[in-house]
């Protein structure tokens, strides 16, 4: 039975890791990724793609292999005619009518930069999981003296949210001790705002296993808040901004995304670093696609670490011949077939390992060890 995932609800890596498991097969498997964002005119073209990458592939199959790719593209193009939200801006399916009607969409806020049709013996996860690293969870959180709402994003939209309101003081004029007074009555409403705010983001960051906080607070309520934040919250918290707790949800999501990228960008650079020096001087690190594909062989890597873009990556001569039936039609303009099959297996033994996935965008960083590297799980 085909299954549509709308990937906000259901833990996308859950689905990575099943997908990850599925046995190689000698018939066909697609794994198509389209841009379902419209253009100016509210039109979407991924059909352009499609009438292009699905005949031409077809020709270079025979028998039954070729009628299983077709009945594919047939399911594929009733999938699109009827099937996508209108909010969808990227969508990845993976289909193989040869391996028992195997069908599986994901329809997702978050886009894909290209049109891209992989086929070959498995699902190609790489830039499914690429998603996953360029839209992280987190949490973000307005708050004022009164007043507060609270988001979860994934994936580039909302998943959750959840809104903390409370007495609203006015401001008096009063004198002497009238004025202390009055001071205080407002304070201590201002504390027991804070302490039911900070009760719900706990819950919520607890519930949703979230690692990243960002913070929108006024100048009067954020020594308040920051008094109330336990050590394990205020951990979390990667930026301050100032944003009213009015601001609309989709300007909360531009600015709190570009924050958490710009602290992506930061850690990746020192998470690197730190991989290449431990595997230089401790040997809890290795870099390097051989290296790293033995280390995910033998189950030991606790983080792969590789290049977002593909065309980064050194194909080892073990690799470099090998043909796999794997192929790739794609608009990305560095759509090198080996590296990406490359990278597509990396990010599947790493998924079926239960590694943590980095990828890093800045791929100069990784330049010098071949574009990727894994640090490893401790061993004693």
């Amino acid at each position: 039975m085909p299954k549509t995932t709308i990937a906000t609800a259901t833990p996308l890596r859950t689905e990575l890791d099943r997908l990850a498991g599925f046995p190689p097969t000698t018939w066909p498997v697609l794994s198509l990724y389209l841009d379902m964002r419209p253009d100016q005119s509210g039109r979407r073209n991924h059909d352009i793609f499609l009438r292009k990458v699905f005949p031409e592939r077809s020709r270079t199959l025979h028998g039954d292999t070729r009628k299983s790719f077709d009945r594919d593209v047939q399911r594929i193009h009733a999938y699109l005619e009827s099937e996508v939200a209108p909010s969808v801006r990227g969508l990845a399916l993976f289909a193989c009518s040869g391996a028992d009607g195997f069908f599986q969409p994901f329809q997702l806020a978050a886009a894909f930069d290209d049109y891209s049709l992989f086929t070959g013996p498995l699902p190609h996860l790489y830039p499914l999981a690429r998603a996953t690293d360029q839209y992280p969870a987190y949490a973000a959180l307005l708050v004022d003296t009164n007043s507060a709402r609270l988001f979860v994003f994934r994936l580039g939209r909302r998943d959750a949210h959840e809104q903390v309101t409370n007495v609203k003081t006015r401001r008096g004029s009063f004198g002497g001790s009238s004025q202390a007074r009055y001071q205080r009555h407002c304070e201590n409403f201002y504390l027991l705002h804070m302490k039911e705010v900070v009760a719900t983001l706990d819950r919520v960051v607890r519930a949703e296993s979230l690692d990243h906080i960002v913070v929108a607070v006024d100048e009067t309520a954020r020594p308040f808040l920051m008094d109330q934040l336990p050590k394990h919250l205020a951990e979390r918290v990667i930026r301050v901004l100032h944003l009213p707790v009015s601001t609309p949800e989709h300007d909360v999501l531009a600015e709190t995304l570009d924050v958490m990228r710009q602290h992506d960008a930061k850690t990746d650079a020192e998470r690197v670093q730190t991989m290449i020096d431990a595997s230089a001087a401790e040997g809890r690190a290795v870099v390097g696609a051989d290296a790293t594909l033995y280390a995910l062989t033998a189950g030991q890597v606790e983080e792969l670490i590789i290049g977002a873009r593909p065309d980064v990556l050194s194909v080892p001569r073990s690799l470099s011949s090998d043909s796999t039936g794997f192929a790739v039609d794609s608009t990305a303009p560095q759509a090198d077939a080996k590296r990406l099959e490359l990278a597509g297996e990396l990010v599947a033994r790493a998924q079926q390992n239960a590694a943590r996935i980095r990828f890093i965008e800045d791929s100069t960083l990784l330049e010098t060890v071949g574009g990727v590297g894994a640090i490893l799980r401790f061993r004693a």
